[in-house]
């Protein structure tokens, strides 16, 4: 299979991991403030090898985190070009009405640009201690730094809990905080299937044509 161009390779020794990381603990090899790793918890489920985290999940947010030893697919699906699909369910203060859900999906300001579109959904009402509040899904196409909780910041409603419930393809399904599974290379082929055609950006999906050149009539 080519990906820009290039054979990504499946070989036997490449091992691929979906963990459900729970809030509290660094997407990280090491941490110099000793936190818990992401690294200590495919440990602790009997996993060893030299593996590193494919993108990274806030230490406060929670859900599910990719896992290799194989750079070369890391570098494939975390490229900004592929637009790879991310899902969240965020737990906001507050409800937010229709407007604000369509900021959202329209996109936001951070850091002086906009958000690409996302996909956004009003999941339910609860209540919570400091009022009522929210379980909003958000689907992203990009990864920047704390950019879910920064969007929702934007529209007034901040986050009081964030999990990751989608990477591409694949779902927590049964997993539970601190859970580990293997994932298979039939699932990794699908993976990277969806970055195999590379998306449109915004700016040249949103320019509009030049217009035609106007030619003067010589009719007398």
């Amino acid at each position: 299979m080519k990906v820009d161009g290039r054979r990504l390779k499946f070989d036997e020794v490449k091992q691929y991991y979906l963990l459900y990381k729970p809030a509290g603990v660094v997407s990280t090899r090491s941490d110099p403030q000793q936190r818990e790793t992401v690294i200590d918890l495919l440990t602790k489920r009997g996993v060893r090898g030299y593996f590193y985290p494919v993108g990274r999940l806030d230490y406060d947010s929670e859900g599910l985190l990719l896992l290799t030893n194989d750079g070369e697919f890391a570098e494939v699906v975390t490229h900004p070009r592929h637009q790879l699909e991310r899902a969240y369910e965020a737990r906001v203060l507050g409800v937010p009405d229709e407007h604000e859900l369509d900021r959202l999906r329209k996109g936001v300001i951070i850091d002086g640009r906009r958000t690409l579109e996302a996909g956004v959904s009003l999941r339910r009402v609860l209540k919570g201690n400091r009022g009522p509040e929210a379980i909003v899904e958000i689907v992203i196409k990009e990864g920047r730094n704390r950019q879910v909780r920064l969007m929702c910041d934007a529209i007034g409603h901040p986050v009081v809990q964030l999990t990751r419930t989608r990477i591409g393809s694949l779902k927590v399904g049964g997993l539970k905080p601190g859970q580990v599974r293997a994932v298979s290379p039939e699932e990794i082929k699908g993976l990277v299937k969806r970055t195999a055609s590379t998306p449109k950006t915004e700016s040249a999906a949103r320019s509009p044509k030049p217009a035609p050149t106007s030619r003067r009539s010589h009719a007398k």
